[in-house]
């Protein structure tokens, strides 16, 4: 079995994880893309996620340290604002 692209396991994280919280405040999360060079992952915040005060908290203190935790190589979480 070939192993997980970075790709693959940040998709698994922000489901398992990530968006279970964030959709239970009313808001989700969606993955824009994987730089693997890089290590960067950028996010767009949704529903109430996307217009809330907290968010840039939510997306430092939740969203990016479990990223950085679960996926080896991941430096940061960069968000993409609007469509």
């Amino acid at each position: 079995m070939a192993e997980a692209t970075m790709k693959s396991k940040v998709e698994s994280v922000i489901a398992k994880r990530v968006r279970p919280g964030l959709q239970g405040d009313g808001g989700d999360i969606e993955l824009v893309s994987v730089d693997e060079k890089a290590g960067e992952v950028k996010v767009r915040l949704q529903g109430h996620c996307a217009g809330c005060p907290m968010s840039q908290m939510t997306l430092t203190m939740v969203v990016e340290r479990i990223i950085k935790e679960e996926v080896p190589g991941v430096k940061k979480v960069t968000p993409v604002i609007g469509q």
